[in-house]
């Protein structure tokens, strides 16, 4: 061919003896395997996929046309070319195969251009990303101490294109490719600088955290270096973040995708749907929104640095147990790669029918994590599962649940709120006792709760919990009792226990159907908002942890209001 090619050997394996014919893939495709160096500058074998008749090969790389190839053995002189150098897609379905094929790939050669030669039609990303700790990662000074700069299991993540032709050799040698710069992420644009007005050689724009996984990892770590990198990828990879709900998948690429789930649901279960919506950009395609979950790109910005104010600083007391909280960590101010700062104190909720809004004064977890508008007058399912921010806040007051608004709980108080508890960290000790970098997204200790608690933190979490769980057990004895002594004689002989319930029960009442849209106005405002309240508590799911003093106060207002109804 006449351009310079990169190929790479894919796959050896046995395959039944036919002739070789081939269709390309329709959908495109994400980076789903971690690469040293952030985006891969050669042909990379991603997924192979075995079908009744035939094999799906799926490979990644810098944008730019691809071909692949065949032979029968290693020692075959010639390959056997699979359709013509223009593939696009990075996916090849076979259909008819030669026996122990063995495949190839070419594609474009890794062609780096360095973050200067980004300048020209980008400065002003380039004047933000100067800024960040990827542009220092080879002068780091712990990098340098440790002698990253001429270790090469260290250089993949800290040059460009190291190991590469045209990438990173030495300090001396190719000092303009050293850090982290554009073509980490994005991949070889030497191409698209010579030529931008060719499209095919655009630099890909890849969401996925596999990406940022190439590099905040501990698996391509040296051990002299383990203490300075935590299992970021790891931790998040098998968290709920990585991906997109199956059923979400489902109703996104259905008839109703773009109109409804897309644009409500996916704000915060797609990572590609949040960042067009952020970007202001036209809405991604069912495919696409199901593609990608709640990525790194989603809560962090690779660009650029944001001050945030500590909003928390200081002394903090809770006027409802007078429990004074010290914040002094942050600082009146502090810089990160947050989009979103660690605290707030306004209350916020997304709903599900209203225009995307953003406020970049929130919380970064309560841009997700909060009621989504919920009321006690809806009746055709429970409040989402995500009030845990409102609940800390104590901010459902103005929905009627019957209780004084606006009552913080201490850990509300919190200078970084949800991340205090739920992404604590710890250093790397040794292989056996390893780093945690706080990305499950779960409280895996008591030693935060113990700097306020003391040794005792577990038990106290344990006594609230099952405390909270008696009461939501009570409640909903309570109300069963309504629908079997009160409820209208219609409801109970077609619902059962079920009579009190929203037209989609909650996970308290499984087995079917509830009151369909005409019969929820059989049903007591009480009983309603005492359901409410219920579910509020129950889809916090911290079991009063979040805010002990106002999931009670929703609980024992939610039982009053049963009672009411049952006459006691």
């Amino acid at each position: 061919m006449a351009r310079a090619q990169a190929s790479v050997l894919l796959l050896a394996g046995a395959l039944a003896l036919l002739t070789a014919t081939f269709a390309n893939g329709q959908a495109l495709h994400h980076l789903s395997i971690i690469e040293p160096g952030g985006f891969p500058g050669w042909p990379i074998l991603s997924e192979v996929q075995h079908s009744s008749n035939g094999v799906t090969l799926t490979w990644d790389g810098p944008s730019g046309y691809y071909q692949l190839f065949q032979k029968q053995h290693l020692k075959d002189p010639a390959w056997q070319a699979l359709g013509k150098a223009t593939n696009l897609s990075r996916q090849v379905t076979i259909t008819t195969l030669l026996s122990n094929a063995f495949f190839r790939v070419a594609g474009p050669s890794p062609q780096y251009a360095g973050a200067s030669t980004c300048i020209e039609c980008h400065q002003p990303i380039h004047d933000q990303e100067i800024l960040t700790p990827h542009a220092a990662a080879f002068s780091d000074p712990a990098f340098v101490a440790r002698g990253g700069q001429t270790n090469a299991s260290c250089l993949p993540c800290h040059t460009l294109g190291y190991g590469l032709p045209t990438g990173f050799t030495t300090i001396v040698r190719t000092p303009q490719l050293a850090g982290v710069q554009c073509e980490n992420c994005h991949g070889p644009a030497a191409n698209h600088a010579a030529n931008p007005d060719d499209p095919i050689a655009v630099p890909r724009v890849e969401l996925a955290a596999t990406v940022c996984g190439g590099c905040h990892n501990s698996q391509f770590v040296p051990a002299q270096a383990a203490t300075l990198h935590p299992p970021f990828y790891e931790e998040w990879n098998t968290s709920p973040h990585q991906a997109v709900l199956p059923e979400l998948q489902t109703d996104f690429a259905g008839a109703s995708g773009p109109t409804v789930f897309i644009p409500s649901c996916g704000s915060c279960h797609s990572g590609t749907v949040r960042e067009s919506l952020v970007e202001q950009q036209p809405l991604p395609n069912g495919h696409e929104a199901g593609a990608v979950g709640i990525a790194c790109a989603t809560c962090h910005d690779p660009h650029q640095n944001y001050v945030h104010t500590n909003v928390l600083v200081g002394l903090r007391t809770n006027l409802l147990d007078d429990v004074v909280i010290t914040n002094n960590q942050l600082g009146t101010f502090y810089t990160n790669q947050l989009r979103y700062p660690l605290a707030s104190t306004n209350d916020y909720f997304l709903t599900t029918s209203d225009a995307f809004i953003e406020n970049p004064d929130v919380n970064v977890c309560a841009q997700c994590h909060n009621h989504r508008g919920a009321t006690w007058d809806t009746s055709d399912r429970p409040p989402h599962k995500s009030p845990q921010y409102n609940m800390l806040l104590g901010t459902f007051a103005e929905v009627g649940t019957g209780v004084a608004s606006n009552q913080p709980a201490s850990h509300g108080l919190m200078e970084k709120q949800c991340v205090r508890c739920h992404m604590q960290t710890a250093d790397y000790v040794s292989p056996q006792q390893p780093a945690f970098a706080g990305h499950h997204f779960q409280v895996e200790s008591f030693v935060t709760c113990s700097e306020c608690h003391g040794s005792a933190a577990g038990i106290l979490v344990t006594l609230i919990q099952n405390d909270i769980s008696d009461q939501i057990q009570g409640l909903k004895t309570e109300l069963n009792n309504w629908a079997a002594t009160k409820a209208p004689a219609s409801l109970w002989a077609k619902y059962g226990s079920r009579a009190w319930e929203y037209t989609t029960p909650g996970d308290l009442s499984p087995g079917g159907p509830g009151p369909n849209a005409a019969e929820q106005a059989l049903l007591p405002v009480n009983i309603r908002k005492a359901r409410f309240n219920l579910y509020l508590v129950l889809y916090d799911g911290s079991y009063g942890v979040h805010n002990l003093n106002y999931a009670s106060a929703l609980l024992n207002t939610a039982t009053t209001w049963v009672n009411t109804e049952l006459g006691n």
